[in-house]
């Protein structure tokens, strides 16, 4: 996502000098067990169902064509909440929601440590909160200590089996191999990171250009493409370990390009798609054909998120939470906040937390005033393990737990209005979604991912949250959101008739292990 563009340029200065890399030769010490067929799995950052068909139809993306039409495809696959990477990849890979893997977004309160957690939103707030600590975040502290240690990953499950599995620029990488990093002076004298770090990760680890195994993927472009944070960059590293035969048994590729180019130019893309597809044919002109290629491995390219419209001009599109709080003390990115602050704010673009700093304070004290906004679809908060939902006159209550039953069979009473989030009770006791896709458990997940009092906004279609220094897309498009337009994206298989038990994100880490198992 544009939104970790900054942190991990940091990130991949830092580790430039300090050779965080890995080469080819590692690559013929791995003694794992083999599969006969590995499974591969693109992460196309904000890749959808109406701009991938549009592009397949103008002829633009035969790639994903073929394996389209030689596979199975999934238009409408839901996310994780909120539409944030961070969030997203731990639940893809951990097949649980945040209230388990408590990654609650890119940017959230730390009630323990006492400040906002940042993993790169735009440089304004990185300066604020300050690039030390947004550096040693994003390239320790997620994976380590923020990422639940009761759940498990795909890379962990696999390797308790005696599978190899790899990561390529993914941002959810831990695994169980330790890779010890010896800091130079240089960088541990300016006290950016500590002298002796280790990071557990995947057996194959590629984090841009200082971890690769491709000696020829060469750096070039501009100063991000040349770290290679790119999708170039990340093909080269997965043709690479086709073409030597150290394919391990699970790859997740991350494809980033997709998402920054949706996010300037809006939804239906066409030429970012068509990118996309020319990298992914790349990769399949490794095997000698296409057809060889869906012979060889599983295929999954998937999307992450979507993203929804934003309205062209700053004034109509940006909701400045800061005017709407005006008669309170906020903290709006500071390295922490001060003793006399009421209310926080973390910004996840299109949703966001407001944690009431003040005991004094009530929820209806906050909601009566942000509520005000009519461009703000709903605001939602847990008291007493009782989830409440409020959009203008409408009111709801919700809990797992009770004689309704949802879509996936998940349990929960409710009581109040649904439609405040678009849900229908049928005769029989089933809720169905609309507006909000797998809203009760999604929603549930980030009231419940962290401690603190907070309540959560989600902004309708076509407005984002801002404050001075949060990342903007007026006449682009965003995403955060429990909207179907930033959660809903597709998925297309190919190389196998194994299907996965449902349509949801969540649901298919077990699916994977069944694949690659």
């Amino acid at each position: 996502m544009l939104a970790v563009f900054i942190v991990l340029l940091l990130l991949l200065i830092a580790l430039y000098w300090f050779g965080f890399a890995t080469d080819a030769k590692g690559l013929e010490d791995r003694s794992t067990l083999k599969v006969s067929k590995p499974v591969v799995l693109l992460i196309v950052d904000s890749l959808m169902d109406e701009p991938l068909r549009a592009a397949i139809s103008e002829g633009r993306a035969p790639a994903l064509q073929f394996l389209m039409e030689k596979g199975l495809y999934y238009p409408e696959m839901v996310s994780s909440y909120p539409t944030m990477s961070v969030t997203i990849d731990s639940t893809l890979l951990t097949g649980t929601y945040s209230d388990e893997h408590r990654l609650p977004g890119l940017v959230w309160y730390d009630e323990a440590e006492q400040r906002v957690i940042n993993y790169g939103s735009a440089r304004g707030e990185i300066m604020r909160l300050g690039t030390k600590k947004v550096l040693f975040d994003g390239v320790y502290q997620m994976n380590h200590d923020h990422l639940s240690e009761k759940v498990e990953t795909v890379h962990e499950a696999l390797y308790k089996d005696g599978l190899s599995s790899a990561s390529i620029n993914g941002m959810i990488f831990r695994g169980d191999v330790e890779q010890h990093l010896t800091v130079p002076r240089a960088i541990s004298g300016l006290n950016f990171l500590p002298k002796n770090l280790e990071i557990k990760g995947p057996e194959l680890f590629v984090l841009g250009s200082l971890s690769r195994y491709n000696p020829k993927n060469q750096m070039k472009g501009t100063a991000w493409q040349a770290f290679g944070m790119n999708d170039s960059f990340a093909i080269q590293e997965m043709k690479h370990l086709i073409l030597k035969d150290k394919m391990p048994a699970f790859s997740l590729v991350y494809m980033s390009d997709l998402d920054k180019s949706v996010h300037k130019k809006g939804r239906m893309d066409l030429k970012g798609v068509e990118q996309v597809d020319k990298e992914i044919g790349k990769l399949l002109d490794a095997y000698g054909s296409w057809e060889e290629a869906k012979e060889q491995a599983v295929w999954i390219v998937l999307g992450d998120s979507g993203q929804a419209r934003v309205k062209d001009k700053d004034e109509d599109s940006l909701i400045r939470l800061a005017s709407l709080t005006d008669h309170y003390q906020v903290d709006v990115g500071t390295k922490r906040p001060a003793a006399d602050d009421q209310l926080v704010f973390a910004l996840n673009e299109r949703m966001a937390y407001v944690y009431l700093m003040d005991d004094s304070l009530a929820y209806k004290d906050v909601f009566s005033m942000v509520s005000t906004d009519d461009r703000i679809g709903w605001i939602a908060w847990k008291e007493d393990d009782v989830n409440h939902v409020v959009s203008g006159t409408k009111r709801m209550q919700f809990q797992p737990g009770g004689d309704l039953v949802d879509e996936y069979g998940k349990s929960w009473s409710l009581d109040g209005d649904a439609t405040v989030l678009d849900l229908f009770i049928e005769d029989d006791r089933t809720i169905r979604c609309g507006d909000y896709p797998d809203a009760l458990s999604r929603l549930n997940g980030a009231l419940h991912s962290h401690e603190g009092r907070y309540l959560i906004l989600d902004a309708k279609p076509g407005f984002e949250f801002a404050t001075e220094h949060s990342p903007t897309h007026p006449g682009g498009a965003s995403h955060g959101s429990l909207h179907r337009d930033d959660s809903i994206t597709p998925m297309i298989v190919t190389g196998t008739d194994v299907r996965p038990a449902t349509n949801r994100l969540v649901d298919l880490k077990s699916w994977i292990l069944e694949l690659v198992r």
